[in-house]
């Protein structure tokens, strides 16, 4: 079946989308009342977050728009020092879109949305004129834990810097595929709940966390250094890229500090807990390649300082202009 502008006029054949393909993949006890909203539990403090996905190919290595919309959502507010509990989705559907792709996206967060222990809870829909596309739009809702407190103004002089994997593979993913080229790269495009969490129960002091999307590392780092005054001093032999991406990179003259990831956070920790979140995270699903690759200083304050392989130093900026192709 095609998606056609009747899909999206209130009717039956919205009904029959909606039954078809979401209902069917995100069946709970709070979607399943059919409401105009969600009435869900909770107290204290609530983390929230919004992000729209415009991903081109909608399938690609490793992933999906679907797995992609969920883990971007959720790994936003486990970086809050958030427990991700709630999801909306919102749909825009350009006519001619196939059905049979639509319930796979859908299958995909639904699947994706379980392994992350959250709850996808109310959403919407919109066909439009076009050429068949998908665009998934997101919230997300979480309780931030008493006590936690993590924001990139909190670095400071002394603090070690991690990565939790791989830097570039879900850029890398998505460029091989617009540009069909054909290799082993995979997207990274993960949950970061179980890693998040193994740090906080073992009592890592996480001063701040974000996930390495859009932009890459440079560019959060540039954000921590900018938000706290301090430097961020980085080491090229410590960065983990995979050989694969590596290749790549040389390939097209890419840096994979400016690629994206969707899998991957780094985090600034008190260097007397460093080793043990490095522990963490390796022992964590999705953490085995991580790395410990710098530390803060006052040596260029709001700046990031890579320490070169040839023993050199170098600024590096956050990234300018568009950092090609749109990775979600």
């Amino acid at each position: 079946m095609k998606i056609t502008m009747a899909h999206g006029s209130g009717g039956r054949e919205t009904g029959q989308l909606i039954r078809e393909i979401f209902e069917a993949n995100f069946h709970n006890e709070v979607l399943d009342k059919m409401e105009d909203s969600a009435v869900v539990a909770g107290s204290g403090r609530l983390a929230m977050t919004t992000d729209s996905f415009v991903v081109d190919p909608l399938f690609f290595p490793g992933g999906d728009i679907g797995r992609l919309c969920v883990c971007g959502t959720v790994n936003d507010l486990l970086m809050s020092g958030a427990v991700p509990k709630y999801l909306t989705c919102g749909f825009i559907i350009e006519e001619g879109a196939d059905s049979e792709a639509l319930f796979r996206i859908a299958a995909s967060m639904a699947e994706t949305a379980a392994e992350a222990g959250v709850m996808i809870v109310a959403g919407d829909t919109k066909v439009v004129e076009g050429k068949g596309g998908v665009f998934i739009n997101t919230a997300g809702v979480g309780f931030v834990p008493e006590g936690v407190s993590i924001s990139a103004s909190a670095c400071r002089e002394g603090d070690a810097v991690l990565v939790s994997g791989f830097l570039g593979e879900h850029h890398a993913a998505i460029l091989s595929s617009r540009m069909g080229i054909e290799n082993e790269i995979r997207s990274d495009c993960a949950p970061l709940n179980e890693m998040v969490s193994a740090m906080r129960q073992a009592g890592v002091r996480v001063h701040a966390m974000r996930d390495v999307t859009r932009g890459g590392l440079a560019t959060v780092l540039s954000e921590f250094a900018r938000s706290s005054g301090c430097c961020v001093e980085l080491f090229q032999e410590a960065l983990p890229v995979s050989a694969p991406v590596k290749g790549f990179c040389g390939l097209l003259g890419l840096d994979p500090l400016y690629m994206g990831n969707e899998g991957k956070m780094t985090a600034v920790v008190d260097a007397a807990d460093a080793e043990l979140a490095l522990s963490c995270m390796k022992k964590s699903r999705y953490g085995e390649n991580a790395a410990m690759i710098g530390k803060i200083s006052h040596r260029e304050d709001g700046k990031v300082i890579l320490h070169t392989s040839l023993g050199g130093l170098r600024v590096v900026p956050e990234l300018i202009g568009e950092g090609l192709p749109r990775i979600c």
